[in-house]
């Protein structure tokens, strides 16, 4: 309670305008390659190179937004979406739905309009921007009969009367499911929420040729559904692309664009790639999870003995500038079948055995410093920059990092639009817990990494940190990081600033 009351004042003295929000200072730097750089340290130093991206604060939405591929949410739900923000703050949105995880298949799609008001930057979530709004409409158009007797059986249950009668359900008609006017909302037949206008954040990247791609992030979406009616969003969803300045080539880019509520984009068919987890893969953006958390990730995989070894460099700031601490964790792991709940998932089984943590700033130094004896390390011994065992302390307790520790997982690689390998692990629970049990396997994805480096030699033991993710003294990260310690971390940042 303290320790909230002191943040709070912080919060409300540091600022004397909506938008002053404490933003780590972009720095410049050369983004080419140094001679016998290896390719993986030359992309962790190339996402810290802030100066090819710019956020804007307050963001302007206005313009068409749409996703780059088929997108998936927690349940599993495969949709793409399509949003237009006007200059008088309407907007008009399209979820488009499907059964299955190509989106190929649509089973239906509803037609949101509303009104949103931009209010303040967020000091929940650094960089980020809060917002308000508000719905007007709510349509449904069904492109299947099995998704529509299910829908309608629900529909039925919590709208009696929603038909009037004499009539019935028909495909390709839209269905009034929300109205302002009216005052009817049928939407949680269909467990809609549109929560994530609530924040809202744009960024501009600067690529070679004076090419830019504008991107569009919007909250994220509760890994338990009976918890998303009230959950206010503290992270980001896979973000949307601007319509007029998005990633080349984009096949899907073009088929979203021009698709409606009543002709929903149907997306070509990749073919399932084998599972080949071997080589060394890299973070392809600085990424947020909920709970203000910035991070980039380094793994490594080792497929001949089936063990592995992570990276997790963690950072105060939404562009990865300001180190807090980094993580390096280790262990084995078992590879299932595919998922029978996520179409094109494999599921596997994860054991850290071994974890070492380096502290980069003086506010992580101070709390791993005051945790109890014998829970994370040599307590009173940690200062900026050494790296510490924590695997004889069974893990940080102050950290939240427990040993040794088994999670259950999902994995899924792709090929993006430039051919590049890309590896999408299992989305982290909301609520900052684990995937410790088979029932809490996840249903969704992180951001994906990018493999950097293939097949890796297996080390005759396990690494050490610099000889394996640590390219300079800017680099950080962790396993999971309770709410509570994110708390107390950032009341200990805004008194060393």
């Amino acid at each position: 309670p303290c320790s909230l009351c002191f943040l709070f004042s912080v919060l409300l003295t540091s600022g004397s305008k909506l938008w002053e929000v404490p933003i780590a200072q972009i720095q410049h730097y050369s983004t080419g390659k140094l001679q016998w750089e290896p390719q993986c340290q030359y992309q962790l130093r190339h996402l810290q190179d802030g100066a090819r991206i710019s956020a804007l604060i307050p963001p302007r939405l206005e313009g068409h937004w749409i996703s780059t591929g088929c997108e998936v949410r927690p349940g599993p739900e495969f949709l793409t979406r399509s949003y237009m923000f006007y200059s008088n703050r309407l907007f008009k949105a399209f979820q488009f739905f499907y059964a299955d995880n190509h989106c190929h298949v649509p089973t239906y799609s509803l037609v949101i309009k509303g009104k949103i008001r931009l209010r303040q930057a967020s000091w929940i979530t650094r960089g980020a921007t809060e917002a308000d709004y508000h719905l007007h409409k709510v349509g449904i158009v069904f492109h299947g009969e099995k998704r529509m007797k299910e829908v309608a059986v629900k529909i039925n249950q919590t709208c009696i009367g929603f038909l009037s009668s004499g009539r019935s359900w028909v495909s390709g008609t839209v269905y009034e499911l929300l109205s302002s006017k009216t005052g009817r909302d049928c939407t949680a037949a269909v467990g809609f929420v549109m929560h994530e206008l609530s924040l809202v954040r744009v960024e501009k990247h600067y690529y070679q040729q004076g090419r830019v791609v504008e991107e569009l992030f919007l909250g994220d979406v509760h890994t338990d559904h009976s918890e998303r009616m009230h959950y206010r969003p503290t992270g980001y969803q896979r973000p949307l692309q601007s319509a007029m300045h998005h990633v080349h080539p984009c096949s899907a880019c073009g088929i979203i664009y021009r698709s409606d509520e009543y002709h929903p984009p149907i997306l070509p068919i990749k073919p399932e790639l084998t599972m080949q987890l071997s080589g060394k893969w890299i973070s392809t953006q600085c990424e947020v999870r909920p709970a203000v958390l910035f991070l980039t990730r380094y793994f490594i995989f080792y497929e001949k003995n089936h063990t592995w070894e992570g990276y997790y460099y963690h950072y105060s700031d939404p562009v990865c500038k300001q180190p807090m601490f980094t993580v390096y964790a280790s262990g084995h792991y078992t590879k299932g079948s595919l998922s029978s709940k996520v179409k094109g998932g494999t599921e596997f089984v994860f054991k850290v055995t071994r974890a070492k943590v380096t502290a980069m700033d003086q506010a992580t130094v101070m709390l791993l410093n005051s945790s109890n004896p014998e829970t994370c390390g040599v307590t009173g011994s940690w200062s900026v920059g050494m790296e510490q065992e924590i695997t004889w302390t069974n893990g940080c307790r102050v950290l939240g990092i427990q040993l040794p520790h088994v999670e259950y997982e999902l994995f899924k690689i792709e090929h993006d639009s430039k051919d590049r390998t890309l590896l999408f692990i299992g989305e982290r629970p909301t609520d900052g817990s684990s995937p410790d049990r088979p029932e809490k396997r996840p249903t969704s994805y992180q951001a994906p990494l990018t493999q950097c480096a293939g097949t890796a030699e297996v080390p005759s033991k396990y690494s050490n940190q610099r000889s394996l993710g640590k390219t300079d003294n800017n680099e950080t990260t962790s396993l999971k990081l309770s709410p509570a310690t994110l708390l107390v971390l950032l009341v200990l940042y805004f008194q060393a600033v």
